[in-house]
């Protein structure tokens, strides 16, 4: 069995930005340009302080001039702030919007194209949870917080340079107990963090999963009365959703002490300068300036621990997310010719000694070799297990070989770009899917987008067009929620009808009327019968009557292949 990738459940948080670059390259002009406006604004809110110390000095001295001017550069800096204010929030949040955008479509993209063997080895809420979850975690934290912190790292890299200039000494002594404090308290709340964060996103990725789950198997629950023990299930994976949600929120508490580190560097502030005034050391302006900024110092920390928590939901999110593109990252692939527009569309289909497995002992396929030419006809026939639903996917290139080859027109499908792969080999599996809307909504579901026109003639070639018009409004007719208010069979019907309009050179039937009445399997087959001659069937099935109406029938056991002849012929050996 080929190995898979797998999604850890505590995704790795080791150099997250540079892991994001790519992500954030196509934006860097105007994160560039948001970034400057916010450094102007955090400095403009620095430069205050200086400007208090002027008017000190200049009211000690007497100087009404200096005075003066004092208060008028700090109209114009208080003027100027605003301005910057608001043009750096929103210069920042519409660069962040942009990046977080990028990577929602991303992940939409990258889950589109993303192996279904991969998409079977996760639970669908876990994927939904990366895909749609953690980005839209990462947007509130872009609209809600992204400007403070910038702001604040700024303003508080300024200050301490301002503080600096001004006296080394005093600045010394604050930081002497302020910052090792501050560090133990930080230490502590990181050494906890990540684990702390990514189990609360774990158990909340774990309910979602759950709940989705239930709405899906809602029926088999009810009827099997199984419905009291998925509910413990569920109630157990909530409660541990809370408790590790406990356990993140006392994690961000820690960063509140910061608060205790700041009174009381405030305090030494304050007698030390106090001190130093006295023994004429220090001009009393030189005080109040430090005074005030470290009250921005201060308030600028307090903003970013108050910001650490949100940030780390969002580093945690962002990690998630990008373990999520990187292991569903689209393979460049090219036709053999290097040129994928030259691969004829209509060809062979053939699969050379195909092996393949779900799991590391035992194989669903064993050594399989068969030719679909070019306009054929093929029944695929077996016991339930042998294999027949498998050997679908991969000849469709949804599953790829763990051995052998799968080639169209003589091309490896795994060397043919998805776009081109999915012109050529279409699948209609036994469970058709729809979206909410019209029938002829669902019908335009695939590439070109078909309009009305095209639809109506399709029916039409396929002798389905009275069948349309018994519907309650025709092509008009609301299917409901996953296509509830039609049946099975009608479902199985559009699904063929979907896949003749992508017009393939092969189309693969799994199962198509299994489960569906005999009216309408009849229609089903019919239209099967109307396909253009070029277009290369393969029909998996156990209804007799559609097996007769193929010339071609392979069978299946065990993985293998046992045999191949006309319907109705011994193909056990």
């Amino acid at each position: 069995m080929a190995e898979q990738p797998l999604l850890n459940d505590e995704a790795d948080e080791r150099a997250v930005l540079r892991r994001a670059a790519p992500y954030l390259r196509p934006h860097r002009g105007r994160m560039a340009g948001a970034l400057a406006v916010g450094l102007a604004d955090s400095a403009a809110l620095v430069a205050v302080a200086p400007l208090i110390g002027l008017a000190v000095g200049a009211v000690r001295d007497g100087d009404r001039g200096g005075l003066g001017l004092a208060v008028g550069l700090l109209a114009v800096l208080g003027a100027a702030q605003l301005v910057f204010a608001r043009a750096g929030e929103l210069m920042l949040i519409r660069a962040g919007e942009e990046v977080v955008r990028g990577l929602r479509e991303r992940a939409v993209e990258h889950l589109a194209t993303a192996p279904l063997r991969f998409l079977e080895t996760h639970r669908s809420g876990e994927l939904l949870r990366r895909a749609t979850g953690e980005v839209a975690e990462l947007a509130a934290f872009v609209r809600l917080h992204l400007r403070n912190l910038v702001a604040s790292t700024a303003t508080l890299l300024f200050t301490l340079v301002v503080l600096g200039w001004y006296s080394w000494l005093l600045l010394l002594v604050q930081l002497a107990v302020f910052v090792p404090l501050t560090l133990l308290v930080t230490r502590w709340f990181q050494r906890d963090a990540p684990s702390a964060f990514g189990g609360k996103a774990q158990a909340e990725a774990a309910v979602a999963a759950t709940f989705s789950e239930t709405l899906t198997a809602r029926e088999a629950l009810q009827t099997s009365r199984g419905l009291t023990g998925w509910t413990r299930r569920f109630d157990r994976e909530n409660a541990h959703a809370v408790r590790t949600a406990a356990r993140a929120l006392r994690v961000e508490n820690r960063i509140d002490l910061v608060s205790l580190v700041e009174g009381l560097a405030l305090v030494v502030l304050l007698v030390v300068g106090g001190w130093l005034v006295t023994e004429g050391r220090l001009p009393l302006a030189t005080v109040v300036v430090f005074v005030v900024a470290s009250r921005t110092l201060f308030d600028s920390f307090t903003d970013l621990s108050q910001l650490v928590g949100e940030a780390q939901t969002a580093r945690t999110g962002l990690a998630r997310l990008l373990d999520l593109l990187a292991a569903t990252a689209p393979e460049q692939a090219a036709g053999a010719s290097g040129e994928p527009g030259r691969l004829p569309l209509r060809g062979d289909l053939r699969c050379e000694a195909v092996e393949f497995g779900y799991r590391a002992e035992g194989s669903a396929l064993s050594a399989v070799t068969l030719d679909f030419p070019a306009g054929s006809r093929t029944g695929v026939v077996g016991e339930t297990g042998s294999g027949k639903t498998t050997l679908s996917k991969v000849l469709c290139g949804l599953y790829r070989p763990d051995g052998g080859t799968v080639r169209f027109a003589g091309t490896d499908l795994r060397e043919i770009p998805e776009e081109e792969l999915r012109r050529r080999v279409v699948l209609v599996p036994q469970e058709v899917r729809m979206v909410s809307g019209t029938v002829a909504d669902n019908l335009a579901l695939v590439q070109g987008a078909p309009d009305r026109e095209r639809i109506e003639r399709t029916v039409g070639q396929l002798g389905l067009r009275e069948w349309i018009a018994d519907l309650p409004a025709g092509l008009d007719t609301e299917v409901g929620r996953h296509g509830g208010r039609l049946s099975a069979g009608e479902r199985q019907i559009l699904g063929v009808v979907r896949a003749v309009l992508a017009d393939p050179a092969v189309l693969v039937l799994d199962e198509a009327t299994a489960d569906i009445d005999p009216v309408t399997a009849g229609r089903l087959e019919h239209a099967l019968d109307e396909l253009r001659a070029d277009c290369t069937l393969v029909v998996i099935a156990h209804r007799p009557a559609t097996i007769a109406r193929l010339p071609r029938v392979v069978r299946l056991d065990g993985g293998r292949l046992v045999g191949a002849g006309t319907p109705g012929a011994d193909l056990r050996g």
